[in-house]
């Protein structure tokens, strides 16, 4: 898949501005999901991170944005994403190191090397569990062709000693991704995402750590938006919420 005309491309502001994401009209296109698990991850300026799946570069931009000084590696499957997620580098003038490759047949020389962070937002959908998007840029971001066990056993094979993977999904995917960290990942951490007070978690950002083995431990959830129905025009989130979308903010609710 080449390239796309500028004409078939949007350039989004993230955080206020801070970030700026060139990235298709009709495709898949990134919302506040990679914004969400950026906040989360745990980074120290001059720590190394490996985002599977990086798509146009979201999360990597927007946790680069929060903590400078990160050595970043993007491994996406798609050329034309791999083409924006590089000008989008550009675009924002950060050092992202994007690898365009299948996350199961990495290059070498990129499977000799460890990083403090591992970082995914993998497809949300089973095989058949959704309707095939016509475009198929969206199609294969949206519907897994790769088992979730394998971002997970890949993740962890990336990981450097105590280093930390921090993933995104559905909420009904969690067992899956439990059962993929059994024998690969400890001191796992699960933090739900619900829309509003008293709704079901819809996401959940999981965190686990390599030859880590604390116990397993299921945070309160975070609520995104006010009110318990959506009653007005524009945006309704909280404002813990409204400082991490906007402001590029930490997301609260992990131990620090």
């Amino acid at each position: 898949m080449t390239a796309r005309d500028d004409s078939d491309l949007t350039c989004n502001d993230f955080l206020g501005g801070r970030v700026r994401l060139w990235q298709p009209k009709a495709g898949y296109r990134a919302g506040v999901d990679p914004v969400l698990l950026a906040a989360s991850v745990p980074a120290s300026p001059g720590q190394s991170v490996l985002e599977l799946g990086c798509g146009a570069g979201a999360a990597s931009f927007c946790l680069s944005a929060r903590v400078p000084g990160l050595q970043l590696t993007g491994v996406e499957l798609q050329e034309e994403y791999a083409h924006l997620a590089r000008r989008n580098a550009q675009e924002n003038a950060v050092d992202l190191d994007v690898v365009q490759a299948d996350l199961t047949a990495m290059p070498a020389d990129l499977r000799q090397r460890q990083f403090d962070h591992v970082i995914a937002n993998p497809p949300y959908y089973k095989p058949g569990a959704h309707s095939t998007a016509r475009d198929t840029g969206r199609s294969i971001a949206l519907g897994e062709q790769t088992p979730l066990a394998l971002w997970v056993e890949v993740a962890a094979k990336r990981l450097a000693p105590k280093g930390y993977l921090s993933m995104i999904q559905k909420a009904d995917r969690l067992p899956d991704m439990l059962v993929a960290c059994t024998g690969h990942l400890g001191s796992v951490e699960v933090l739900p995402l619900a829309a509003r007070v008293g709704r079901d978690a819809e996401l959940v950002i999981l965190r686990a750590r390599k030859g880590r083995r604390a116990a397993f431990k299921l945070h309160p959830p975070v609520i995104l938006h006010q009110g318990v129905r959506h009653e007005r025009d524009g945006d309704s989130y909280a404002p813990e919420l409204s400082a991490v979308l906007r402001n590029g903010a930490s997301l609260a609710g992990f131990d620090p």
